[in-house]
């Protein structure tokens, strides 16, 4: 299955190298172009035991890719992961601010069919808000 995740950061970048390790095609999207070139070299951001490893591997397969351009990867893509961060706001909640730009994004960009899996952290029942903002 060809599957976007937006976001590259600790849930993103995992979930990429997890799904492209057993036989997906992935494309992982940041808005960070430092930080997609340091990972089309697999340099990691992050320390997870094993992940270089599976990386080196899936990028060696040409199973996964990284790119600053969600428009590319919503068109290359059947499933797509929204993976952004979820910052605390002043009062405790979540800030979906990141999540709602990507689903507009998405909603924008898609031509087909698409399944869109939301996994960033977020409150109880937020894809009945996704589904009402408009692009």
């Amino acid at each position: 299955m060809k599957i976007a995740v937006v976001g590259a950061g600790y849930v993103g970048l995992v979930s990429s190298v997890c799904l492209a390790h057993i036989g997906h095609h992935v494309i992982c999207v940041d808005v960070d172009e430092e930080k997609v070139r340091q990972l089309k070299q697999a340099k990691l951001p992050i320390y997870e035991p094993g992940l270089e490893e599976l990386l080196k591997e899936c990028l060696a397969k040409g199973r996964l890719t990284f790119t600053t351009s969600i428009k590319e990867a919503i068109k290359k893509s059947v499933a797509i992961f929204i993976a952004v961060g979820t910052p605390s706001k002043m009062n405790g909640d979540a800030d979906l601010n990141y999540v709602e730009n990507v689903a507009r994004q998405i909603a924008v960009n898609m031509d087909s069919y698409k399944l869109v899996i939301e996994k960033s952290t977020v409150p109880a029942e937020t894809y009945t808000r996704i589904r009402t903002w408009n692009p």
